[in-house]
């Protein structure tokens, strides 16, 4: 009997000691994340996170552990972390990274259904034009035209979208990019209809007048009209 209450007694103070030290390893990386988080040093709060993680799972540190390596243009890690698949109980900052890692990644139809949940969520412009963006590349142009639609009713003045076609990136109000994107629908309904297409751009480039891409597209749709009519 003694030499089994000994025993007891040495496995519980075994165990008080390791939950004493993985208590006191939660702390050190808590710190140092925060720390690293100060300093602005991405890897060493990847490198916090993880650990955090191994030591205390929870779904709230994987999403944000997700999170900080899709900023940090890391998306296969950060579909690594949290998965690519549809899961009704993930909450809005998973499904954003799967939606956002896909697009990024060159997976337009898995992005989409995650944008559509999105949406679904908490309608927005700009998911609209994520959303609208995607349904153009995998040829759904009747569903793109809707979510172009709301997305020129809904834009604010104020809300702007960036673009990086460019050596130097830069911002456009997000209706003009909305009218962009019905200019292509429009040639890609008719691809007979360039001056209606083209009409959608000029408004796109009269909100505005520094929308580079816009004026490719303009620029590509008048050379395409051009050849149709020396063919003619």
């Amino acid at each position: 009997m003694k030499k089994t209450f000994i025993i007891l007694l040495f496995l519980l103070v075994g165990f008080n000691g390791i939950s004493q030290a993985k208590s006191d390893l939660l702390k050190h990386f808590e710190a140092y994340y925060q720390e690293m988080r100060l300093q602005g040093d991405i890897n060493g709060v990847i490198g916090a996170l993880t650990h955090l993680n191994v030591l205390s799972p929870s779904k709230e540190r994987r999403d944000t552990l997700a999170f900080v390596y899709m900023n940090n243009g890391q998306h296969i890690q950060a579909l690594n972390t949290i998965g690519i698949d549809k899961n009704t109980d993930d909450s809005d900052l998973a499904v954003q990274i799967k939606a956002v890692s896909l697009k990024a990644l060159n997976q337009p139809k898995r992005a989409l259904e995650h944008f559509e949940e999105l949406f679904k969520r908490e309608p927005s412009p700009y998911v609209a034009y994520e959303m609208a963006d995607l349904k153009i590349q995998t040829g759904d142009i009747a569903g793109a035209s809707t979510n172009i639609d709301y997305g020129i009713a809904n834009a604010k003045d104020d809300m702007m979208y960036a673009f990086y076609e460019r050596q130097q990136p830069y911002e456009v109000p997000l209706k003009a990019a909305f009218y962009h994107l019905k200019g292509l629908t429009a040639f890609n309904k008719d691809r007979n209809d360039i001056d209606g297409a083209i009409v959608s751009i000029d408004e796109a480039l009269k909100i505005a007048p520094n929308f580079n891409l816009a004026s490719l597209s303009k620029q590509a749709l008048e050379a395409r009209k051009k050849e149709g009519g020396e063919g003619n």
